[in-house]
């Protein structure tokens, strides 16, 4: 129960053209607790992970086939056919991989065709898994380890983030004090009492003071 109640929270992007496979595999991952949405096309799956693509042949159709509320989940793992038209699953591959803000979702690629040479080249561009249709439930139990190490990858980035984020506060908490400190120094110096001329000419005044002065002119007198 603890490991289907936290896979429950992740959230898989199923891409098939053909929607027998497609509903084939969201069943297999609604059956291994994973959220699943489904879409039908390479270029659909790249407007709901929020790339666009200039060719848009297919505009017309609606872009979202079983949850119309995307932009509010987070995927955290793409399997994708790789026989398509348009788009095949190898071109949604690499657009993932050359994502900055994507190529750190794991990629699963299917096909129907065991062709070798196709793999490797899926596998060499970055992706996890290849899986040859008809995909079963033994398959998807290789998903659990690409999508837990993305999660804590993720978990990973998020805590450096959140530190980076606490140093420059208390960065900023460590200026804003000595500026409060350095304000309060200029303002107890200006409040702080100056001699005046006058008093200055008062002290110079007494310490050439006649009674210094007047027992040398009476030595004088004397003298004389």
């Amino acid at each position: 129960m603890g490991m289907a109640a936290a896979e429950s929270r992740f959230h898989v992007l199923a891409v098939d053209d053909n929607i027998i496979d497609r509903k084939l595999i969201e069943r297999l991952l609604k059956t291994s607790s994973y959220q699943v949405t489904t879409v039908d096309s390479g270029s659909k799956a790249l407007e709901f992970l929020g790339l666009h693509e200039d060719d848009r042949s297919n505009s017309g159709s609606p872009s979202i086939l079983t949850n119309n509320h995307h932009q509010e989940l987070e995927v955290n793992l793409i399997i994708t056919d790789y026989c398509m038209p348009g788009m095949t699953g190898y071109d949604l591959l690499k657009k993932i991989k050359e994502s900055s803000s994507l190529r750190d979702i794991p990629v699963v690629i299917m096909s129907s065709e065991n062709v070798p040479a196709r793999i490797s080249r899926c596998l060499e561009e970055g992706a996890e898994e290849f899986f040859l249709k008809p995909v079963r439930k033994s398959d998807l139990n290789r998903l659990r380890p690409h999508v837990m190490k993305a999660v804590s990858k993720d978990q990973k980035q998020e805590k450096h983030e959140e530190e980076e984020e606490e140093e420059k506060q208390e960065e900023k908490e460590i200026k804003s004090q000595k500026h409060q400190e350095q304000q309060q120094q200029q303002h107890q110096q200006q409040l702080s009492p100056r001699p005046s001329g006058n008093s200055k000419r008062k002290a110079m005044e007494e310490n050439l003071s006649p009674d210094r002065t007047r027992p040398r002119y009476s030595d004088i007198a004397a003298v004389v």
